[in-house]
């Protein structure tokens, strides 16, 4: 039987500084979303990786006295690094220095260029060097950039332009609309299509000619590839495509684009239309979350608000910063987190929660003839509907309310049945009903082991452990 294909992306983060706790809570959720799918069976593909051209890293190696490359591969290893510090297990780790990535968009871009989708033209506009991007006036906030705080340059030069008006908007409209193109939650379809429906889209500027780190254009070697027309088509050479739009590889299109929301417009405009022009098919979802707050306020060291990856692993270890993140709020909305708030969920939900039911079942379990593994493979109705709830919630990337379920219907629950059923008083009197009582207890967290594989998979295997051994440690040491 021939596998399902499941292929997911996160962006490509920028290697202008170190990764930080926005760059973790997306790949995390990647992560979780590509190990469930991994478990129903699927053949998953899962890419991420690093956005190394461009002004700003030009800028940041000259600050920092280091050729490009040099700055590039240093910030890309904190990446990968951070990555196997979290747990996170991706297929592809794609870097755009990479010489294939880079060929390929060159003979992508020569194909768009003998298509007569870009042309030479002049761009004049206000360019933020961090974004990488222009931003329309009405958009700044006192000729500032609403998402940097930084003032933006007013740039007229002579560059390359992608044709994004006339009828590609028509039909990017009209996919997005019919589904074709799935945008996720519907508040951000809605906010790419009043954008798309209020204006006739101005044609993008995809080279520069004063920027020597990038890709050379294939058809003028003056100008280098804007960083977004570079980075958009990682989503393709991350597969191993070779940039002929006739040759796709097999596992396109992706099932899900992972995105934050500051990057939805381009995502929603720039890069199906790229696709439109060179005749490939549009992904199937492109899934946008919110930002993470602090206190109410956008994270920044200014206000002293951040929450550092280091941090959160420091305090919390690997599995409980993983379900921290996961479950801190809906997932697409904005969520706000402090690190007195994460402490508190940490001690309720992980070390008086899980971890202390754990303990609880094993210890009472050493009070029975047989291994806890002949108690496994009884069906109750309930796992079944707890099965199906999770599945449903997960293929919809509800990620929060899977958590919030299982803690619901499994952890805090036997918590209480325990309670009302006192099985350490039945061992005494009632060995029947004892079997009884700590059967459905194993079976829950034998159910909890495999629930929680997506987002905690090494507590999955302390638990499956300890139902074994009939032995716990401290799943989740309690914070003071």
């Amino acid at each position: 039987m021939v596998k399902k294909n499941f292929y997911i992306t996160t962006p490509i983060y920028y290697v202008n500084a170190k990764p930080h706790i926005g760059h973790a809570y997306t790949t995390i959720a990647a992560d979780v979303l590509a190990r469930f799918h991994k478990v129903q069976g699927e053949d998953v593909f899962f890419l991420t990786g690093t956005d190394e051209h461009g002004l700003n890293i030009q800028k940041k190696a000259e600050e920092a006295k280091k050729e490009p490359q040099i700055f590039a591969d240093e910030n890309t290893a904190e990446f990968k690094k951070y990555w196997e510090k979290l747990g996170i297990k991706y297929d592809n780790f794609i870097r755009t220095t990479d010489e294939k990535h880079k060929a390929a968009v060159q003979k992508a871009l020569q194909a768009l260029y003998d298509k007569g989708a870009i042309y030479k033209g002049e761009y004049e506009g206000y360019y933020c060097v961090a974004c990488e991007q222009f931003k329309n006036e009405r958009d700044l906030v006192d000729g500032r950039c609403p998402d940097h705080d930084i003032v933006v340059e007013k740039v007229k030069e002579e560059c390359y332009l992608l044709k994004m008006s006339g009828d590609v908007q028509k039909k990017l409209i009209e996919k997005i609309k019919n589904d074709e193109f799935r945008i996720a939650p519907e508040k951000y379809k809605n906010e790419a299509l009043s954008f798309l429906e209020s204006q006739d889209l101005r044609d993008v500027s995809i080279s520069r000619k004063n920027v020597s780190w990038g890709v050379e254009l294939p058809f003028d070697k003056e100008h280098t590839t804007y960083v977004w027309a570079d980075a958009f088509l990682n989503y393709l050479t991350g597969l191993g495509w070779h940039g002929d739009p006739k040759d796709i590889p097999s596992k396109w299109p992706a099932d899900v684009h992972l995105i934050g929301k500051d990057i939805l417009r381009v995502h929603a405009t720039i890069w199906p239309i790229m696709l439109m022009h060179l005749g490939i098919e549009f992904p199937k979802l492109l899934f946008v979350h919110g930002y993470l707050l602090s206190g109410g306020r956008k994270m920044s060291k200014t206000i002293g608000n951040v929450v550092s990856i280091d941090e959160m692993l420091e305090k919390f270890g690997v599995d409980g910063t993983r379900y921290l993140l996961m479950s801190a709020g809906t997932f697409g909305e904005d969520v706000d987190m402090t690190m007195e708030r994460m402490v508190e969920k940490y001690n309720a939900d992980l070390a008086n929660g899980l971890g202390n039911l754990l303990s609880r079942i094993i210890k009472m379990s050493e009070k029975l003839n047989h291994e806890l593994k002949d108690y496994i493979g009884e069906k109750y109705e309930e796992r079944t509907s707890t099965k199906e709830f999770y599945k449903i919630n997960l293929e919809d990337i509800n990620l929060c309310g899977t958590l919030v379920q299982i803690w619901e219907v499994l952890v805090r629950d036997d918590d209480k049945f325990i309670e009302e059923n006192k099985p350490w008083e039945l061992a005494k009197s009632d060995k029947d009903k004892f079997e009884k009582v700590m059967e459905k207890l194993i079976l829950d967290l034998n159910l909890i082991s495999e629930l929680v594989i997506p987002f905690m998979p090494e507590t999955s295997e302390k638990i499956k452990k300890a139902l074994e051994t009939k032995k716990a440690g401290i799943l989740f040491p309690r914070i003071k």
